[in-house]
């Protein structure tokens, strides 16, 4: 357990699989208190949350569509009656759909990725400054944006919206960096490559990462650990001199 994170208080959304669960189960082991946030499998959230209770943590399942600024606000809320405080937040949810090109996608998709991977990231990091920082009365804390490599590839011939919302939410980490980086908070992004998650499948490929290993310099993809790795390190006191830059996760992809 690291001194440094015992006893805070970490959100992190879209925290029942996938990269999301692995940065909570790492959370956990370094002594934050976790809120686990879920949309619909709820059976995901309750299995992180029962594995971080018994590795002899703390952790509560919070459920919200992080595109309604109304449940962002009840989920806060109810993290702040659970645990009174919030020192970490990492944006995490995010949506993929069905591969295809741009002259295929409906309104109607374009418009739901970009509320949840964009506009539910911002409602997010605007609740967790009103809590966190110095100008509102908070003691600071660290916001760490988990964006992806198609926001610099552009993911052509598969999820260019995808891509896109990833692009705009490192436009939101080095905007509100500046914004708040005299009131106590840092926020960094991470941008992973070729991780083995099911997020493939969503997007109708669940092969996808052995299919373009290749192309990836290290020869491989990456694992969820791995990024949550990166995630931690962002949020911990080792970079406290690090704010509005980003760690791709991407073997060199």
């Amino acid at each position: 357990m690291s001194d440094s994170s015992a006893g805070k208080v970490i959100l992190i959304t879209g925290g029942g699989r996938g990269i999301g669960a692995a940065c909570a189960l790492h959370a956990a082991r370094q002594g934050y208190r976790v809120g686990v946030n879920y949309v619909n499998d709820e059976e995901a959230a309750a299995g992180v949350v029962d594995a971080i209770i018994r590795a002899g943590g703390a952790a509560i399942a919070l459920q919200a569509d992080v595109s309604d600024e109304q449940q962002v606000e009840g989920m806060f809320r109810a993290l702040d009656d659970s645990y009174g405080r919030l020192d970490a937040l990492v944006n995490n949810a995010g949506v993929l759909f069905q591969q295809m090109r741009v002259d295929q996608m409906s309104a109607e998709r374009i418009y739901r990725t970009m509320a949840i991977n964009i506009v539910g990231s911002m409602l997010c990091a605007r609740e967790a400054v009103r809590r966190m920082a110095t100008r509102h009365g908070g003691a600071g804390g660290a916001i760490v944006n988990v964006s992806s490599r198609a926001g610099v590839l552009g993911s052509p011939n598969e999820y260019v919206d995808y891509a896109a919302s990833k692009a705009a939410m490192d436009a939101l980490t080095i905007g509100l960096s500046k914004e708040v980086a005299q009131e106590g908070i840092r926020v960094n992004g991470v941008r992973p490559g070729l991780i083995d998650t099911a997020m493939h499948a969503s997007g109708g490929e669940p092969g996808r990462v052995a299919r373009l290993a290749d192309s990836v310099p290290m020869g491989r993809g990456g694992q969820a650990g791995e990024v949550a790795q990166a995630v931690l390190w962002l949020l911990s006191d080792a970079a406290s001199y690090t704010t509005g830059t980003f760690v791709d996760v991407s073997g060199g992809r």
